[in-house]
């Protein structure tokens, strides 16, 4: 990633996870990177969970503490010629406190580059949040903003078809009938189009 700033915005059930996973599992060994699952902490608390999840292996206590530590740690990434990325799920539960946080650390940089990719996933209200102008700084600092629209009903028949191939069998298990009932009550949501597969075939 050469982003500094990227937001994803989905519904529940959009595949947001799954997408996360699939970056996961697509990073290659230049990248360090750290995920936060739940933001709803208190801001010490934000900033040890970041800090263990780099496997920093120390508490702290004070901000001060905290950010001479992770320049610290930024700067040896930079050094090993390594990538940071820190990825927030669920970010539209962070409060204005937190967004600034997160901006400040995204401020931190080496001969004028930026030593961290900041990557916030939430639901659809995340971009009212940043929308308000107490936000505005962090909106500023944007480079990437996508929204995970739901599936159109080919991308459903696909998306069935490949989750069988994964599970291991290539058969037509779903006619076409079946896949346009499923698209109607999914919505196109992957997780609802997987949870009617799955009782279905039960």
């Amino acid at each position: 990633m050469k982003k500094e700033i990227v937001v994803l915005i989905g519904g529940p059930s959009s595949g947001k996870t799954t997408l996360i996973n699939t970056l996961i599992n697509s990073l290659t060994d230049d990248m360090i990177f750290a995920s936060v699952p739940d933001p709803s902490l208190s801001r010490i608390d934000f900033f040890n969970y970041i800090a263990a999840s780099f496997g920093i292996e120390k508490e702290f206590t004070t901000k001060g503490a905290f950010i001479a530590h992770f320049q610290k740690f930024l700067l040896d990434a930079h050094h090993r010629k390594k990538k940071v990325l820190l990825i927030i799920d669920e970010s539209q539960l962070l409060t204005h406190e937190l967004f600034e946080e997160l901006r400040l650390l995204g401020n931190i940089e080496r001969e004028t580059k930026k030593l961290i990719n900041i990557f916030f996933v939430g639901q659809n209200e995340l971009i009212q949040i940043l929308r308000q102008q107490k936000n505005r700084a962090v909106r500023q600092r944007l480079t990437l903003n996508y929204n995970i629209d739901p599936l159109t009903p080919d991308e459903t028949y696909k998306y069935i078809t490949h989750r069988l191939k994964v599970a291991g069998t290539n058969r037509t298990i779903f006619q076409a009938s079946a896949v346009q009932e499923i698209f109607m009550y999914s919505g196109g949501f992957p997780r609802r189009i997987n949870v009617i597969c799955d009782n279905a075939l039960l």
